[in-house]
């Protein structure tokens, strides 16, 4: 019974494994958590006793069943997901580096166990103590990485200012991999001969803590990105407060001068009146008030929300796009002013675009912002559409470029952060966006 765990003991790790590589994606699974567990770990332990007995019928080695096992769980795990396949693809290799990198080290104890137990160098599994302590220092590394793979990792995954490095992550962990592999002795005995023993520990500790140093060198540079980002957004949402103020200063000048010229035009109508002349004082006052600014000059009390929805306001008129907008907002909102302008601001920007790409009959855009309750800050914006809105997988794709478009996912993930929701529908030439922030 003893002989029969040790190659079962050997495939366990996958589930910690799979486990692990789990965290940081929660908000990406395409179904609940626990539903998700109620197949997977079943599974999983079916797998692990399966071929753990195939193994011991057969007196094989575990790595090659493996190595035909692994595939197939990155599939799993790939199509369980929302996300891109770098993505999971480089999520899923980071844990087998960091595994493949403690079953050296395992390796190494099997080693010095069977040295003291006196057992034989040509044994192909490891030993029940050697197989315990692969599964606890998984075990201990999965407890370990928690919470930084459940916040640190899953912030890395949401911020698209990040989404490039994910197309050569993966390059690192696979270099991981090959270096454990090739350090895998092609005879058994060959870690019992001199001081090779002492090296092979000494070197699979190193590559395990140059591996982790690495992927805290990609935390804190995604941390570094996400702070410049950041700061992009707070200049560029100053420039669009710098923006309206000048707006607001050009309007305020024309309304001044058009009170200072008011006079003028109340003595010509005088005069025109006086003379009977109805239809020069209909052509006057025709031509006046086309000199009248129609500028909206504000929506609600909240600066930041009024600078953006004003910014968009303007670039509508310009193009002569029908852009009506309902903001009902007090001067302080207790959310990230940064997420709410941006959930706006990406809304906006999309509705023009696609507004541009409609015909100028059809073209439309309303908007909607105001609290409920109290504790909800709801945001809809419609928009007419011409063509075809192209969605995989519940993403909505670029109109502007081959891939996922970052809009729509940045709003999504900014609800999501915040605990509200979204929904994004479009039919009969309409699309409409529902946003709920908590506040």
């Amino acid at each position: 019974m003893n002989t029969i765990l040790r190659p079962v003991l050997e495939l366990t790790p996958m589930v910690s494994g799979l486990f692990l590589a789990y965290l940081p994606v929660q908000t990406y699974l395409k179904q609940p958590p626990l539903k998700l567990a109620a197949w997977l770990t079943p599974l999983l332990t079916a797998v692990c006793l399966f071929e753990g007995g195939l193994c011991y019928l057969l007196d094989l080695s575990t790595c090659p069943v493996l190595f035909l096992t692994l595939p197939f769980l990155m599939v799993i795990y790939h199509k369980s997901l929302n996300i891109s396949i770098w993505k999971s693809t480089s999520i899923f290799l980071a844990v087998c580096a960091v595994f493949a990198c403690v079953n050296s080290l395992s390796r190494a104890v099997n080693a010095i166990a069977a040295a003291r137990l006196g057992l034989s160098e040509t044994e192909i599994w490891f030993h029940t103590s050697a197989a315990v302590f692969y599964n606890v220092i998984c075990l201990l590394f999965v407890l370990a990485a928690w919470y930084p793979a459940s916040h640190c990792v899953r912030t890395m995954i949401d911020d698209e200012n990040f989404a490039q490095t994910w197309y050569i992550f993966w390059i690192l962990p696979l270099i991981f991999i090959g270096l454990n592999l090739f350090m895998v002795p092609r005879y058994k005995g060959t870690l019992y001969t001199g001081r090779i023993l002492q090296g092979y520990i000494v070197i699979s500790l190193v590559l395990l803590v140059i591996l982790v140093l690495f992927y805290a060198m990609f935390l804190m540079m995604a941390e570094s990105l996400n702070k410049n980002a950041r700061l992009q957004q707070e200049n560029q949402f100053l420039f669009l407060q710098q923006a309206r103020y000048e707006n607001l200063c050009n309007a305020i000048e024309e309304a001044r001068q058009a009170r200072h010229d008011i006079r003028h035009h109340f003595l010509q109508l005088s005069s025109l009146a006086e003379k009977g002349n109805l239809e020069e004082i209909k052509e006057y006052l025709s031509n006046a008030n086309t000199k009248i600014p129609d500028y909206n000059l504000h929506f609600c009390e909240n600066r930041a929300a009024d600078s953006v929805v004003s910014h968009y306001a303007a670039l509508a008129k310009r193009e002569n796009i029908p852009f009506h907008a309902k903001v009902d907002l007090p001067a302080h909102v207790s959310t990230d002013e940064i997420d709410m302008c941006l959930v706006l601001s990406n809304l906006l920007e999309n509705a023009i675009e696609a507004s541009l790409r409609t015909l100028p009959s059809r073209q439309k855009i309303n908007a909607e912002v105001y609290l409920h309750h109290k504790h909800l800050l709801l945001i809809q914006v419609e928009n007419t559409f011409d063509g075809k809105i192209q969605e995989k997988n519940h993403i909505f794709q670029s109109s502007k470029r081959s891939g996922n478009g970052v809009g729509i996912q940045s709003v999504r993930h900014i609800a999501a952060k915040n605990g509200g929701d979204s929904s994004f529908t479009y039919e009969n030439g309409i699309f409409t966006a529902k946003i709920m922030l908590r506040i």
